[in-house]
């Protein structure tokens, strides 16, 4: 199951007029009979709401007064999560005439057209506040609050992530915390900004857009709804369009020679889980990513890792783990591997979790004589096998790769291997070798493999960065030799290319930028295509030479000037400049 947690409004979305109908009340305790949890978040204070809906059962949790309170219908209990409302403001608004003002432990409200006077107030008295409308409504709280930081705390709570929530709402209000949830739906009658920003709009209108959404759940987990705006990226085509690789429902294969970009591959891979709020679990034979950033380690080269161990980390939804398996033998790795993946299987049945499972040396875990059970039990998705050969990695798991990716020396051979191992037809790939950085990709229900231009891991590319700005580049630097090629002054880095071109005379600087020798450098030496392309544009705003010869000379001077200046700042805003 992908989604765990439904997260919906109330007033507009799930309720009519204020009331909650049977069969919208019935469609709610049917989902939650399924094993989700249920959330309302809600602008309305807790005593408001119940007036309206006094009985709550069907929510774990309320996200009331618009991120400012959680509430627990079952227990009672309350949390406040931002300070109170000043009696002086309070006092103020009654001052300046605004009328039917509502205040709850976080939130004071009124309606339009007074937001003006709660400015004013904010304004007058200093206070770190902030306004927010809903279909008239106008809502004070203080800065940072919203239902998606309500929801967020709410989450964290139940010990879930947003990306195992759908959210539900229809109003202005609702933006915040449909965009952190996986899945974001517009109600039909929804305001026209929410539609567009939504991954689906309901055919029905408040309750029965909720009914509509909940019997899609109750059906297919929502499986046939696509949401491209969480693909992972992982690099570009030929063209130069993006290619990605889906967040969910795939199970992937990075296969090719030793050597060949793999643990590279995989980096880049993960740090966009991180920065997208994914969890992932590496399991990590050879101890190769062990100080990934983001990740919390369990096991050593001298203490065995353990399940339980593992299990206990995924427990936070924050937390990132890679099991180093270099203190187990490689004879016992299977036996690990085939105690451990049931396990996880079955936690990410209950929680949506991890969201990823990464096999690194899959060829070592799960031979290819390995009956492997953990292939057959629960659901396999979102898992990323690593090997050398795909001939050597357990058929039961190969059979569930709808994505393989092969990079190193024989790519072509790698593809064939893994088709021969799944009895697929292999892929026509085009002829020529991969280049560094390059990848074939193919997605298996398609005949042809695609090359595609891998993005380099944001800890490779703080590597050249620093090699670039300060490093050797050898028979990579450039040189300044002027334009009757009297010089030869050599700038093997960034650095002595910035120094050289305040010492070189104008007539020299200005005639390698007009030849466009520094963009071709930067982008054939530094592969920074994006700083060529400024430079480039450097030089299309010199102006052409000036006559007589003294106007030239000083034309000259002020363009060489501004274009170093230009230059520097480019390249400064790129690569760290020297103290």
């Amino acid at each position: 199951m992908r989604y765990h947690f439904f997260a919906t409004d109330y007033d507009g979305t799930l309720a009519t007029d204020g009331v909650l109908l049977e069969p919208t009340r019935a469609a709610l305790e049917r989902l939650r009979t399924s094993g989700r949890k249920l959330a309302l978040v809600t602008g309305r204070r807790i005593d408001d709401l119940l007036t309206s809906c006094p009985d709550l059962s069907p929510f774990e949790v309320i996200v009331a007064e618009n991120g400012g309170l959680l509430y627990w219908p079952a227990s009672k209990e309350e949390r406040v999560l931002a300070e109170s409302p000043a009696p002086a403001f309070v006092e103020r608004l009654h001052e300046l005439g605004v009328p039917d003002i509502a205040v709850g432990k976080v939130i004071v409200a009124t309606w339009q057209p007074h937001e003006d006077k709660v400015l004013q107030v904010i304004r007058e008295q200093g206070r770190e506040l902030q306004v927010i409308f809903n279909k008239g409504a106008v809502m004070v709280l203080p800065s940072g609050v919203n239902k998606a930081s309500g929801l967020s705390a709410a989450l964290t709570a139940l010990g879930y992530s947003p990306h195992e929530a759908v959210g539900i709402g229809d109003a202005e209000n609702d933006h915040a915390f449909l965009s952190m949830c996986e899945c974001a739906v517009a109600v039909a009658n929804a305001l026209p900004t929410l539609k567009e920003r939504s991954d689906w709009v309901t055919t029905g209108a408040r309750g029965a857009g909720v009914e509509e959404v909940i019997e899609r759940l109750l059906a297919d987990d929502l499986v046939e709804l696509a949401v491209p705006r969480h693909d992972i990226t992982i690099g570009t085509s030929a063209s130069g369009e993006p290619v990605s690789l889906p967040a969910h429902g795939s199970t992937l294969l990075f296969a090719g020679t030793s050597g060949g970009g793999k643990s590279t591959l995989v980096t880049a891979f993960t740090e966009q889980l991180v920065e997208r709020g994914y969890q992932f679990c590496i399991l990590d034979p050879e101890g190769d990513y062990t100080s990934l950033p983001g990740a919390a380690v369990v096991g050593d080269r001298e203490v065995p890792a353990t399940a339980s161990e593992v299990l206990e980390l995924l427990q936070l939804p924050a937390a990132n783990v890679v099991v180093n398996l270099v203190a187990i033998g490689i004879e016992k790795r299977p036996a690990f591997f085939e105690e451990l993946m049931p396990q996880l299987q079955e936690f990410k049945r209950r929680t949506g979790r991890p969201h990823f499972v990464i096999v690194d040396e899959a060829h070592h875990l799960a031979p290819r004589d390995s009956a492997s059970a953990a292939a057959q039990a629960g659901s396999w998705h979102n898992v990323l096998l690593v090997t050398v050969h795909p001939k050597h990695v357990s058929r039961a798991l190969l059979q569930h790769v709808d994505v393989a990716l092969a990079i190193g020396a024989a790519p072509d051979e790698t593809l064939r291997e893994f088709a021969d191992s799944t009895q697929r037809p292999a892929p026509r790939v085009d002829g020529g070798p991969l280049e560094t950085g390059q990848v074939f990709l193919w997605r298996c229900r398609e005949s042809e493999a695609r090359r595609v231009r891998t993005i380099e891991p944001a800890t490779e590319r703080k590597r050249h960065i620093r090699k670039y700005a300060a490093g050797d580049l050898q028979d990579r630097s450039f040189y300044f030799r002027g334009p009757r090629n009297e010089l030869n002054l050599k700038a093997q880095n960034l650095t002595m290319f910035l120094q050289l071109a305040d010492g070189v005379d104008d007539a020299t600087w200005l005639h390698h930028l007009r030849a466009g020798d520094y963009e071709r450098w930067l982008r054939e030496c530094i592969n920074d295509d994006e700083l060529a392309d400024e430079v480039a544009a450097v030089k299309r705003e010199l102006p052409a030479p000036a006559q007589p010869a003294r106007a030239f000379k000083q034309q000259a001077h002020l363009a060489a000037q501004r274009t170093r200046q230009a230059i520097r700042g480019a390249i400064e805003r790129r690569y760290t400049a020297p103290a």
